[in-house]
């Protein structure tokens, strides 16, 4: 079967079309791959100085709850992220968020002393079909190698945290995406980063097409077809647009029709979760800073960036699932790159 990657929406996507094209942001990872263990971690860190000395507006929406994310809680009270945003599988998630939490006290000695406690932001999903997700492999060491391979270029697909990701039954992973926005005089630019680990094959919609129906229909789908989905996604969006933790909410709430575009019905076993993050300006730390003076986009000027949240998450995902590759881990358990089943289906 030929089916050519489309290009979602009508805008045009950043140089790079991943979430880096937002000056300032920087994605790295840490890939375990080692038999069983299939897995590992990603930070997207939003800025080149520290998140918790200068924090941005942020908001997250969970559209399904079923998650064990660590950090959420706080980010809705105050409307800031103060660490990198670090993704990893579901056993791994103390381990990252303590590797964040002694990141932050070694170039912050005074923190949980003199200064605040640091709130440490780490989003999950379950790798378990492909990584023995007991042996807990993951450490605060491939958390900082993560951190410290962080950069405006990087791969998607099977590496990082989307290691042993699964996605319509097929190799999800990581995945990102961009796109420019005209506002008046002025253009900003969107981008979305997906760790991509949910779906059924028979759900998979490819720019409104009904794919993975006819993949499904190849393949001896009956007993899968009656199991329920187990998966999960992660949305990250990231802009340069001047928005408030209200308006972040809102274009969070967005990346859901990016997703649900894709065939996801937000299954009950998956923890579908979005967050959205602006790098205009930075909330400092200490009181005795001066907070920024900035004027929000009005919100009737929103629309163009709901398009971009939507179009760029959809095509985020099929980044995942177009750049990853077939990955045999835990106990001989197998997950087909899309690209190989469309290459030997007729």
């Amino acid at each position: 079967m030929s089916v050519p990657l489309p290009k979602i929406g009508t805008l045009s996507p950043g140089p790079r079309d991943a979430i880096t094209d937002v000056a300032g942001v920087s994605v790295g990872h840490d890939t375990l791959n080692e038999g069983a263990v299939q897995t590992g971690v990603t930070v997207l860190r939003p800025h080149a100085g520290d998140p918790y000395r200068d924090r941005v507006p942020a908001a997250a929406v969970v559209l399904n709850g079923f998650g064990k994310s660590i950090g959420l809680v706080q980010v809705e009270e105050l409307g800031v992220l103060e660490t990198p945003i670090a993704l990893t599988n579901t056993y791994s998630v103390a381990a990252v968020a303590q590797a964040q939490i002694r990141h932050c006290i070694a170039a912050n000695p005074d923190s949980g002393r003199g200064l605040p406690t640091v709130n440490p932001l780490v989003f999950e999903c379950n790798d378990g079909f492909l990584n023995d997700i007991q042996k807990m492999a993951v450490t605060q060491q491939h958390y900082l190698q993560a951190l410290a391979a962080a950069g405006p270029d990087f791969e998607c697909g099977a590496v990082g945290a989307g290691r042993g990701m699964s996605s319509f039954e097929l190799k999800g992973g990581i995945g990102t995406a961009s796109r420019r926005v005209p506002v008046g005089a002025a253009t900003y630019t969107l981008g979305a980063l997906v760790l991509a680990n949910f779906g059924k094959l028979p759900q998979l919609r490819i720019d409104g097409r009904a794919v993975g129906a006819r993949l499904a229909a190849q393949r001896a789908q009956a007993q899968a077809d009656r199991d329920p989905e187990q998966g999960s996604i992660i949305l990250l969006l990231a802009t340069d647009a001047p928005l408030d933790a209200r308006q972040l909410r809102r274009l969070a709430l967005r990346a859901g029709a990016g997703l649900a575009r894709t065939g996801s019905v937000f299954g009950h076993g998956s923890g579908d979760i979005a967050l959205a993050f602006s790098t205009a300006y930075t909330v400092p730390l200490e009181p005795e800073r001066p907070m920024p003076a900035m004027a929000m986009l009005h919100d009737a000027l929103l629309d163009g960036l709901f398009q971009a949240a939507a179009d760029s998450c959809e095509q985020a995902i099929l980044h995942a699932l177009w750049q990853a590759r077939t990955v045999t881990g835990r106990d001989g358990h197998q997950r087909q790159a899309l690209s190989d089943l469309l290459e030997s289906t007729p």
